[in-house]
């Protein structure tokens, strides 16, 4: 190595040295893999021509032929949770030149010296229809391996490029096997048409239902946040009751302790077909086992034993000091939440109560309309986040009651906070956010949230409400704190633990 490079690189390393005691510490330590690396634009294999041993030889993109010139090591940098060194088959070190910061600087092997120039962040790029996709990016001078020119065709020389998601920049790594943040993104939508989504973490998988408004029930299971945007809507369910067989909306499931221990009870509303609003009611299934996906049986018609004389939608599950509930809305002029106790998860013991009726003039934009009852619990905290407004507004937010003790099924044992608590974004262009969720991250140390959206104002309640997910944060009075919703597109850390 020359005397200019080497002081390049000390600059460079003493530069990220202050900028890592600054920086917060990485959430999980990177995982050493080998894998070929596989050009998402023409499908060429990262390669070693010849397999070389000679320092500085060009790397290039050549057609995979699965010979060890194409094999590549990732070995993680310590206290690192995406960046590694990548070794070549001579045992070389991935480089850039001279520790150039200039685009189309070349990519070479070198002798490994750990410098900032053969350090690589393997940043995930979602890529539709596969998966284990990531930009290489140099930590040295921040720019990403690619083709030169971008090019498609075998044999072209790889060079660093300004990082994107196309033009070469994106390499498949199918021995990726995780480890710390290289796969830890996703960007929403998770699900392009998907109103009144549920989604929870179970079992090392996550499993996403929406509204499928048709008589089937679907689910989506994925490993990974972002693998929910790829992953098929499978059929979990057909309905045929005549009371209700079509139109399935506003589903969620819950792993509940039943009369043969705990089993998955998959809420949902639906009517008669064609689309009749009076005949809606809300319904239950039983899973046969602990798979959230089934196989379920029709279990119940969730009506009210004394008050069935209107529709119910957008069921809700509140377990409170050992009893269970049934949250949802329903029409009485105005469209107000109820709640109802459950001696069992697919029985009433009771008839529905009031619970919140909408009152301030961020429930009333469209419609007076309190529903999508979700609840949420922290800290010996009970809360109640709810959709106010009609969803043909752009308007369509959160609001949120607070327990504070007695009867729940009194409405005086809630208390509404005067302002919404999650809303519009016109600045990150999202409207309508609401009819969320909760979910935990797979190690259990962060709290997320689910929801639907449009991406226009002039959205409606339609199925081009997509799917989002952020994490959330809590207050110092133990209130959570759910920020603003994110644009679509924005790459977000996923949830700890992936």
């Amino acid at each position: 190595m020359t005397r200019p490079r080497f002081l390049s690189a000390l600059v460079t390393l003493l530069t990220l040295a202050v900028a890592f005691l600054v920086a917060p510490p990485h959430a999980a330590a990177a995982v050493a893999f080998t894998s070929t690396g596989v050009n998402q634009h023409g499908g060429n294999c990262l390669d070693l021509p010849g397999g070389s041993a000679t320092n500085g030889t060009q790397l290039r993109a050549l057609a995979c032929g699965g010979g060890a010139n194409q094999n590549l090591g990732f070995a993680p940098v310590p206290g690192t949770a995406d960046t590694y060194t990548i070794t070549t088959f001579s045992g070389q070190c991935v480089d850039v030149y001279g520790a150039s910061q200039a685009d189309n600087a070349a990519i070479i092997q070198w002798p490994c010296h750990n410098g900032a120039n053969q350090q690589w962040r393997v940043v995930a790029a979602p890529v539709a229809g596969t998966d284990r996709t990531f930009n290489l990016v140099s930590v040295g001078s921040g720019k990403c391996v690619a083709p030169s020119g971008g090019s498609a065709t075998s044999g072209t020389s790889l060079v660093q490029l300004p990082c994107g998601t196309g033009n070469g920049r994106v390499w498949r790594l199918p021995g990726f096997t995780g480890g710390g943040a290289g796969a830890g993104t996703f960007t929403n939508p998770l699900a392009q048409q998907g109103p009144d989504p549920w989604l929870t973490y179970y079992d090392g998988y996550y499993y996403l239902a929406t509204t499928t408004w048709n008589s089937t029930v679907t689910m989506r299971k994925a490993d990974t946040l972002a693998g929910l945007a790829t992953a098929p809507a499978q059929v979990i369910f057909n309905l045929s009751r005549p009371n209700g067989a079509g139109t399935m909306w506003a589903p969620e499931f819950h792993l509940l302790d039943g009369p043969n221990g705990k089993r998955w009870y998959f809420y949902y509303t639906a009517g008669r077909e064609p689309f009749d609003l009076g005949t809606q009611r809300i319904h239950v299934l039983e899973s046969a086992g602990l798979d959230p996906m089934g196989p379920y049986t029709f279990k119940a018609d969730l009506l009210d034993p004394t008050q069935d004389n209107t529709w119910e939608l957008d069921p809700g599950i509140l377990q409170l000091d050992g009893r269970l509930y049934l949250l949802g809305t329903y029409y009485n002029g105005s469209q107000p939440m109820f709640i109802r106790p459950l001696s069992n998860p697919w029985t009433a013991s009771g008839t529905r109560r009031l619970l919140s009726t909408p009152t301030y003039s961020w429930e009333t934009v469209g419609g007076a309309v309190n529903e999508g009852a979700e609840v949420l619990q922290r800290g010996g905290k009970t809360f109640i986040v709810y959709s106010a407004s009609h969803c043909s507004t752009p308007d369509y937010k959160l609001g949120m009651l607070t327990y504070n003790g007695g009867d729940p099924l009194s409405s005086s044992s809630w208390v509404k906070s005067p302002n919404p608590v999650f809303q519009r974004s016109n600045a990150n262009g999202v409207y309508g956010p609401g009819h969320n969720g909760f979910f935990k991250s797979p190690d259990g140390t962060e709290d997320w949230m689910v929801y639907h959206a449009n991406s226009s104002a002039s959205g409606g309640c339609d199925m081009n409400r997509s799917t989002r997910a952020q994490k959330f944060t809590w207050n110092a009075d133990g209130t959570p704190n759910f920020g603003t919703p994110v644009a679509t597109g924005v790459p977000l850390t996923a949830p700890s633990g992936e």
